[in-house]
């Protein structure tokens, strides 16, 4: 018999009217002939009013008992849940986290499931009840209830999910499918009919709000297809899965608005500093974005990053003790800036994304502080004043308010090949697979073909990495990493790897944007080496990059620039250390290696 997961949000079960138009749902995926789970989140506000409870009392309340209270909310919830179901004629049961075996690590409201054991689920099921489940919670090895962390009833949605090995996860929401951006900001934003796991990973990663990353890990590891859809109406929403809805560039752009920029400015560029910095905040459990390390100069390196903004009092914590363990200069952040991205897995195939987004912001002479790339996304930072306007205008140069069939986009896998997602349900036991949310590396690369330009000294102001990036285009010149850094004195620094075969062209174009600049005289190194990891839940396991650079740095090997997103992690070294880099990250990784 076919199974359904079904998960309902907070605004979805927000009050008995709503729990019983939710239960209809399930009665209706029932009567389709299905087996159905039903994951649901607290009601409305709750959490929020149960955080607030508990800071009445102390502003630092036990972790431990903040699960044990927040946990709460979603046994109501089950419980009036299964209450409405058997009030509409249906036998149903309401599960806990624990009942249900969901086995967790023990870190209080940031658990990560460790196994799910579904005994208790199936003998429900095959009894002919629908099964209630509580999202967002589950149990350690000592019995402590712990919560997943924000966006937990997802992720438990789609982990019941893969461990069922489910035809379908529901994911009910108060929006009807997943758009090219929040449509609650942009009203051209279009609802698209699928989208890749890699692309939701990492619009989710950046600030889309439709799903948590956490939650689109556990779909990609196990082949789960995703429908996202509306609690209000029986329309069709959007599925997540392998393949892209087209070929076009760029699927969709993101906003984080509530992010905050910390740099630790002259830090000595020798082995091991990245690695220190970042094993703090890793103990820490603050999840980093957009890290950019820049070539150094006469020793010294800046080493900039962003968090999301509510952890920024624990980073500049953090940071001020690393500053002093490394000999760092000092420590500069920005409050209240803001991330746009784009994404697509056609940018793999396609050239000129980059310059054409650049040129969109700059026409708005909107300032670009911070750049990052991936092979799938390109991230920029702006002022939170800016943030609306430049998504509208990224959003706007995409076309993102087309459908394939108006951009005569449609996927031909001949044009885009794609790798399939490992479907791990078909050939491992996963109703009792351990480790279910740990890191998956897909693949850990090097390239000895690229070399390195630095521009070291460019004026911090609109329009300059467009106009760099369009001259570089212009030349015929193919770019791979870009990163933009925060500089000094209102100065900014830009890197960026070629094909070395096109090296003597980059100089030349870049030595003339210097002298237009009255800027310092670009650096490069004809011969660097590219390290890359790429995997799954890079970004949300806070310890990654941590591992990464003690590795290296174990080995006596300097990381000169470093680029990150949520599937991918790129560093340069010399190129003599390449072969010897790769083969020191593939030991370190070899049990998390697919």
């Amino acid at each position: 018999m076919p199974l359904i997961v079904q998960k309902f949000g907070g605004t979805s079960v927000a009050d008995t009217h709503k729990i019983l138009g939710a239960a209809r749902k399930a009665i209706r995926a029932a009567q389709a002939g299905n087996q159905v789970v039903v994951v649901v989140s607290a009601m409305g506000k709750t959490t929020d009013h149960l955080v607030s409870l508990a800071k009445e009392i102390t502003n630092r309340p036990s972790h431990r008992e903040m699960d044990m209270l927040m946990s709460s909310g979603e046994q109501v919830t089950i419980a009036l849940m299964a209450i409405a179901l058997e009030s509409l004629g249906y036998k149903a049961v309401s599960m806990t986290g624990a009942q249900i075996g969901i086995k967790t690590d023990s870190s209080h409201t940031k658990a990560r499931i460790r196994s799910i054991s579904t005994d208790s689920m199936r003998k429900a099921l095959n009894a002919g009840k629908i099964v209630i489940a509580a999202g967002f919670q589950g149990i350690d090895d000592e019995g402590n209830i712990t919560t997943l962390g924000r966006g937990g009833s997802d992720t438990s949605a789609v982990a019941l999910a893969a461990a069922l090995g489910a035809d379908e996860c529901e994911i009910y929401t108060d929006v009807d499918g997943v758009y090219t951006t929040d449509p609650r900001l942009l009203a051209e934003a279009r609802k698209v009919t699928q989208i890749s796991y890699d692309e939701m990973l990492e619009l989710a990663s950046l600030g889309a709000g439709v799903m948590h990353s956490r939650s689109i890990e556990f779909a990609k590891k196990f082949g789960v297809t995703v429908h996202v859809r509306s609690s209000f109406s029986d329309t069709s929403g959007s599925l997540i899965v392998a393949t892209p809805e087209s070929n076009t560039a760029v699927a969709g752009a993101a906003i984080a608005k509530n992010e905050a920029r910390l740099t630790l400015v002259g830090v000595p560029d020798k082995p091991g500093n990245a690695m220190r910095l970042f094993a703090r905040i890793a103990e820490a459990k603050i999840a980093t974005d957009m890290i950019v390390q820049n070539i150094g100069q006469e020793g010294r390196t800046d080493i900039s990053f962003t968090v999301p903004g509510n952890d920024l009092t624990a980073t500049l914590d953090v940071l001020k003790t690393v500053s002093e363990e490394i000999g760092a200069e000092h420590v500069d952040y920005q409050e209240n800036v803001a991330k746009i991205s784009v994404v697509g897995l056609g940018m793999e195939k396609q050239g000129g994304v980059a310059e054409k987004m650049f040129r969109a912001i700059s026409r708005k002479m909107i300032n670009i502080s911070m750049i990052t790339t991936s092979e799938i996304k390109i991230s920029t930072l702006v002022s939170w004043e800016d943030a609306l306007e430049t998504l509208r205008e990224v959003h706007s140069v995409f076309q993102l308010e087309k459908t394939p069939s108006q951009l005569n986009s449609q996927l031909n896998s001949s044009e885009l090949p794609l790798k399939p997602a490992k479907l791990l349900k078909s050939d491992l036991d996963v109703e009792r697979l351990s480790g279910m949310e740990d890191i998956l590396i897909e693949d850990i690369h090097l390239d000895q073909t690229q070399a390195r330009i630095t521009m070291p000294d460019v004026p911090d102001k609109p329009g300059i990495a467009a106009e760099m990036f369009e001259r570089i285009a212009e030349a015929g010149i193919v770019v791979d990493m870009i990163v933009q850094s925060c500089g000094r004195n209102g100065k900014a620094i830009i890197t960026y790897t070629i094909p070395r075969t096109m090296l003597d062209t980059a100089i030349e174009v870049t030595k003339k944007l210097a002298d237009e600049w009255k800027s310092d005289k670009p650096l490069y190194n004809p011969t660097v080496a590219i390290l890359s990891v790429r995997g799954t839940g890079l970004r949300s396991h806070t310890g990654l990059a941590y591992r990464m650079f003690k590795t290296l740095a174990d080995g006596g090997i300097n990381v000169n620039v470093i680029s990150t997103s949520e599937r991918n992690i790129s560093i340069t070294v010399d190129n003599a250390q390449g072969e010897q880099g790769l083969q020191l990250l593939k030991k370190e990784f070899a049990n998390e290696m697919i």
